[in-house]
């Protein structure tokens, strides 16, 4: 029996039809439901929000956050905007090149061993929840890794040092010195080391920019830290840096 080949075209635009009604449904259900951060942060999977854009210009020059820069060690309690975090981030390890995949901090070969954490706590950053976060330059994205208020752990990995604990983020940059090895042999662990120096200054600089204070940190039990903050082994910490404005 043969069919009426209009009739076969109108069922194909129906199901057409039916199809992205039911993706769009899904979509309001997904976003009503809470399971993204309203506002600012544009997720795409439950564990994986997007920052917003970073500026590429702004009101303090190089050498005004070279002269105000010092080490902090004593914080508010004032939450930081997306934006904040979002340019910090990119201070750190943003991409820089439009189409490309160099960083904002330089790196030997090129080869970029190096991966930034942000440790925050409840209302310590707007719209976004306690946990530890792994910073994706690539998609200039975060990663959700934990999913509580770690930053009295981390102060305690840091041979008890609390002050750490006060401040609204800590980012904690490590290195993976396989990426870098197979080029450079054992040096490339001084390259890292190196790199490592660079990022904390960016973020150093960065934080006067955004009128921000930070901290910098590197006697801390290494497997302590790892640990507690749930970051692979080959992860190795280098720097942990807190960040908020100054008491």
């Amino acid at each position: 029996m043969k069919t009426d080949p209009n009739i076969d075209t109108q069922k194909r635009r129906i199901l057409a039809f039916a199809g992205k009604a039911a993706a769009f449904f899904s979509t309001v259900w997904f976003f009503s439901s809470g399971r993204v951060f309203a506002g600012f942060f544009s997720q795409h999977t439950e564990d994986i929000m997007k920052l917003p854009p970073a500026r590429h210009k702004g009101t303090v020059s190089v050498e005004q956050a070279i002269e105000r820069r010092r080490t902090i060690r004593s914080y508010t309690d004032k939450p930081l905007s997306p934006e904040q975090l979002s340019q910090m981030l990119w201070a750190a390890q943003g991409i820089t090149e439009k189409g490309g995949f160099k960083r904002s901090a330089p790196s030997a070969g090129a080869l970029y061993p190096m991966d930034v954490y942000v440790v925050t706590g409840e209302h310590t950053v707007e719209k976004l929840e306690a946990g530890v976060y792994h910073y994706k330059p690539d998609q200039h994205a975060l990663e959700r890794v934990a999913d509580k208020d770690l930053r009295e752990e981390t102060a305690r990995a840091c041979l008890s040092q609390m002050w750490v604990a006060t401040a609204p983020v800590s980012f904690v940059v490590t290195a993976e010195y396989e990426r870098i090895r197979g080029k450079y042999g054992e040096r490339g662990r001084r390259y890292a080391m190196i790199e490592a120096g660079h990022i904390g200054q960016n973020l150093f600089l960065q934080a006067q920019a955004e009128k921000l204070a930070a901290g910098i940190v590197g006697a801390f039990n290494d497997e302590h830290l790892n640990r507690v903050l749930g970051l692979p082994r080959s992860h190795e910490p280098l720097l942990v840096m807190p960040a908020g404005y100054e008491n």
